[in-house]
């Protein structure tokens, strides 16, 4: 009887295979993404770059795809001595995030693109727009690496503006270089325990050592703990309480006669997500460092990079949107359910348009804030007042957005989406540290307030995207200009009252209000037509709902 019920059983039941669209190229399958670039870029850098930017997509969605998941799961570790007992704190990284490195710093030159002529053949630093999308394509498969990579960037940028040219001549070519076994990787070492983000209770001090200073005292979050270069902040000797006695240090982790300076690692978190790059904590027992720019002025030095490195995250964050919503629209035109693909029930066509929405946002208002970046250094005061805004906002709401996204885009693969075998989980978890670097939501959406008060950015604001709209052409400025008015009033009106409860909303506003107007003005455009409905969306969905409740108060 046992046989004959054996017999009945089909020896291979037939494999309903799950949707796995790992080896594309992330730059294909971004159907836009070519089309807005030849919008945002000159013809000349559009021929050269789109090349480069769609190999990035291809090894992004194939080789680095692979190593950024074997990097994850071999974390970094740290050896605080030799077997002899002598200390050392090596950290050990995994092969797999040593190659990433070399494929970030010297094959793509993330870190020297804005520094440096020769980056991808270019005969100048690269645009802004072609650098950014480079951290877009590379941090839709690897973000924790995007970190130390911007640090490395954002350091440059601070060293050249405020450092002596002893200090640039020193460090600035290391910091820039293509050669992986000759460049050095920057860092910030900003977060004390008691302190946070209240920076004017930093307590590590520094002592005059002749040229240098002595630094002392601990350090409590710093990312790419064993960075060759950190900026640091540090209260001098002598000075005030508060923000005005705080300066900014440069810290090498070599001295110049080849030992090691005098700070350890004390140990590296074990974090929910960016678990590739190593973070820890820093103890300096007198680490020799040099001032960098005025005494006293370490905050809004420091800000250069914090600003910068918020514009990275923003666009980072939209980054992790898209990958998100990359594998939800494979999953939902690939897997059958009820009879139907995913992607023909309304319902999950309703959430595939939401994620959508939010995704295309993060990308149209980074591509803006690019743009600004590269007018504000040719020393246009406009462009500098709108990337003090533009900057924080960004932060702000790409950075929400993207645990949403990131969220859905789980649900839709179902519970495979959960398991770590696939890349949802992981972008679940790199997706909720963007609301937490270089300052929470709240801090930042309080920095938009500061801005509109110290530069006339709102001025610049109403500007610019004024232009824009009547470049969009007659329907679209009919349509927006109201609302871009009434937008203006109410962020005004709560600035002038100081209405700290409505920041968020505030913040928001201005960044809804920017991307309607961006969509209008990219759809005047015959190849972006398309894009008129994100329009419709985000003055449906999202500004004509926050409008109204900002208008009652």
């Amino acid at each position: 009887m046992l046989t004959k019920t054996l017999e009945t059983i089909p020896s291979a039941l037939p494999l309903i295979k799950i949707p796995d669209g790992h080896g594309r190229n992330l730059y294909d399958t971004d159907r836009d993404l070519p089309g807005l670039l030849r919008l945002y870029l000159s013809a000349a850098e559009a021929e050269h770059f789109l090349p480069h930017l769609r190999r990035l997509g291809k090894v992004a969605g194939e080789r680095l795809d692979d190593l950024a998941m074997l990097a994850d799961k071999y974390t970094p570790q740290l050896s605080t001595r030799t077997r002899a007992g002598e200390e050392q704190d090596e950290i050990y990284k995994h092969p797999a995030y040593v190659e990433l490195e070399r494929w970030a710093f010297s094959e793509f030159g993330l870190a020297a693109a804005s520094h440096v002529p020769g980056v991808l053949g270019w005969h100048e630093p690269l645009p802004p727009v072609v650098k950014y999308t480079l951290f877009y394509l590379f941090s839709q498969t690897e973000f924790g690496l995007t970190c130390p990579v911007n640090m490395t960037d954002s350091l440059s940028r601070t060293l050249k503006k405020y450092g002596s040219q002893a200090l640039i001549d020193a460090y600035l070519p290391k910091l820039t270089s293509l050669d992986f076994d000759d460049l050095f990787q920057g860092a910030m070492f900003m977060t004390e325990q008691g302190a946070g983000s209240d920076i004017a209770r930093t307590e590590t001090q520094a002592l005059r050592h002749g040229d240098s200073w002595l630094l002392y005292g601990d350090k409590w979050f710093c990312s790419n703990a064993d960075a060759e270069v950190a900026m640091v902040l540090a209260r001098h000797e002598g000075a005030p309480e508060g923000m005005a006695g705080v300066s900014l240090f440069l810290l090498p982790r070599t001295l110049s006669d080849g030992s090691r300076n005098h700070y350890r690692i004390l140990r590296l978190k074990d974090k929910l997500g960016t678990r590739s790059m190593p973070s820890g904590e820093i103890r300096f027992d007198g680490a020799e460092a040099y001032l960098v720019g005025e005494l006293g002025r370490g905050f809004q030095q420091m800000a250069e990079m914090v600003n910068s490195s918020r514009l990275s995250n923003g666009v980072r964050s939209g980054a992790l949107m898209r990958r998100s919503l990359t594998e939800a629209l494979y999953v939902a035109h690939n897997r059958r359910a009820f009879g139907k693909l995913l992607h023909e029930l309304p319902l999950m066509r309703r959430q595939l348009d939401k994620m959508e929405l939010l995704t295309e946002q993060a990308r149209s208002f980074g591509y803006q804030v690019a743009r600004q970046l590269q007018l504000a250094d040719q020393q246009d005061e406009r462009a500098a007042a709108l990337v003090r805004l533009l900057t924080p906002i960004i932060k702000f709401r790409s950075c929400r957005d993207a645990r949403k996204v990131a969220g859905d885009a789980m649900e839709v693969r179902g519970g495979c989406g959960y398991i770590e075998e696939w890349v949802e989980a992981r972008l679940v978890r790199d997706s909720h540290l963007g609301s937490i670097w270089e300052g929470t939501s709240n801090i930042v959406a309080l920095d938009v307030y500061r801005a509109c008060r110290k530069v006339a950015a709102l001025d610049a604001y109403e500007s610019h995207f004024g232009e824009l709209l009547d470049a969009a052409g007659d329907g679209a400025s009919q349509r927006l200009r109201p609302l871009l008015a009434t937008t203006i009033r109410l962020a005004q009106d709560n600035i002038d009252r100081d209405a700290q409860e409505n920041a968020r909303e505030v913040c928001s506003l201005l960044y809804h209000m920017a991307t309607a107007i961006i969509f209008a003005w990219e759809a005047s455009h015959e190849t972006l037509a398309h894009r008129a409905k994100l329009l419709d969306a985000v003055v449906t969905h999202r500004l004509d709902p926050l409008v109204s409740r900002l208008a009652r108060g």
